[in-house]
């Protein structure tokens, strides 16, 4: 395949060329945008990796936090498990999974009163 661009090369020979693949380094802090949907105030959480947050009745477990390397385009995907103090049976999971920054319409948290998005890992 002489004359082709690597990528294309690459691509034509089956291989993922070097700039399609997805690059992602860990990271132990998240940085969350929360937004209370009542009082319209949005506040900017840190939470670490392992460890819980809390915002109002809502409890924020941050799984993973992983972003982009430098010389990548900017992103972040956080793993997150919320639970909310205030439902009818206690304490009750409303979310499980990643959030990423990028694409924060592709997995969200449902929850009448709270928006949560993931800005970035640090």
């Amino acid at each position: 395949m002489r004359g082709l661009p690597a990528a294309l090369a690459a691509l034509l020979a089956g291989a993922a060329p070097a700039a399609a693949q997805q690059d992602w380094v860990p990271r132990r802090e998240a940085e969350l945008q929360v937004l209370d949907k009542v009082t319209a105030r949005i506040s900017v959480l840190r939470a670490n990796v392992g460890q819980a947050a809390q915002y109002g009745t809502l409890s924020i477990l941050v799984r993973a936090c992983n972003a982009r390397p430098p010389d990548e385009v900017p992103d972040a995907a956080a793993f997150l498990e919320m639970t909310d103090s205030r439902r009818a049976a206690g304490a009750q999971q409303v979310f499980r999974g990643w959030m990423f920054a990028n694409a924060p319409g592709v997995s969200m948290l449902e929850h009448p009163v709270y928006d949560v998005r993931v800005l970035d890992c640090r």
